[in-house]
């Protein structure tokens, strides 16, 4: 089989279940495990990522009103695919996600670049993460879309597994620190965005009560003066398709508002910084180590678990 993946987390689902030797093609955002970024690059990014947090929002925004203004089932044109690449690659499946256009390549992406194409008809599987049982749902999928559907049982075993654990030792930590600390994760910087989706039931697995976000939901948009009413205990940076490295980058942006040094969060030292690329908004296997980076966060050298060391950092 020759597979194409225009989905960073589908990528990271075939890996985990061998399937690696399969793959001709990626998206611009596969880069897990790192032997994925030798393979050809199928589609592109076409705004301008490089720029501030508010002039990306700014880009996309305008594509989303000039979809608004023209017709309502036009993609955002926030990816472009390569036709010709795609054309010589000749896969047999395609993975696509059909949850959000601004995240990833969508499948009205790809279903526009093959009707640009004559005799080439791959299986699309179309992945539609919104909350965890949806990313399982989608692991088992991927498998049975590979043939190998009793590794991918498995694997969804053993990943609910350690969630489970998590949960089970971060409550105990909890009843014993009277209770669980109020969580916000911001999803976005400029402006700011909660984080939905799966992210509240991650939150909760690391022992933690989210704020701004319910599960199933979107991210929502959030203002400063929300932020100060809620005043969470802990404050998590990690926004969407952002390395540590660039979030860090970011983080004047927070320090300069004049509300940033009246949140508890600030005060009491406890805000912290995931990489949102690799984990936490990436809907693949590595949602269970976003739990216990989380948890790490949350509880510190208490929890005992090895994770990723680069993966986040404590801010201030």
């Amino acid at each position: 089989m020759r597979i194409v993946s225009l989905l960073a987390s589908a990528t990271e689902m075939i890996a985990a279940l061998g399937c690696l030797d399969q793959l001709v093609g990626r998206s611009h955002e596969c880069d897990y495990p790192s032997q994925v970024t030798d393979l050809p690059l199928v589609s592109t990014v076409q705004v301008d990522i490089e720029t501030s947090s508010a002039q990306i929002d700014a880009q996309i925004k305008a594509l989303a009103r000039e979809k608004q203004d023209t017709n309502a089932l036009k993609a955002l044109s926030i990816y472009a695919i390569d036709i010709d690449l795609l054309r010589q690659l000749q896969p047999d499946l395609i993975f696509t996600q059909t949850q959000c256009e601004v995240c990833a390549v969508s499948e009205q992406d790809v279903t526009r670049a093959l009707a640009q194409l004559t005799g080439l008809q791959p299986r699309i599987v179309s992945l539609a993460p919104y909350r965890l049982s949806d990313i399982w749902e989608d692991l088992l999928r991927v498998g049975e879309a590979l043939g190998r559907p009793t590794q991918a049982r498995a694997l969804l075993h053993s990943y609910q597994q350690r969630l489970e654990q998590l949960a089970h030792t971060t409550d105990q930590f909890s009843q014993d620190h009277g209770g669980r600390p109020r969580v916000a994760i911001l999803e976005w910087l400029d402006p700011l965005m909660g984080a939905g989706n799966w992210t509240p039931e991650l939150v909760a697995c690391a022992g933690g009560e989210p704020l701004f976000g319910e599960v199933g939901l979107h991210s929502p948009w959030l203002t400063w003066e929300e932020l100060r009413a809620a005043d969470p205990d802990v404050l998590i940076l990690a926004p969407c398709g952002f390395t540590l490295e660039r979030t860090c980058r970011e983080l004047p942006l927070l320090q300069r508002h004049p509300i940033w040094p009246t949140l508890k969060a600030v005060r009491e030292q406890r805000v912290y910084a995931i990489d949102g690329n690799a984990y936490l908004n990436r809907s693949g296997p590595r949602l269970v180590e976003s739990a216990e980076l989380l948890g790490c966060t949350l509880w510190g050298e208490h929890l005992a678990i090895s994770v990723d060391e680069q993966g986040w950092m404590h801010v201030t």
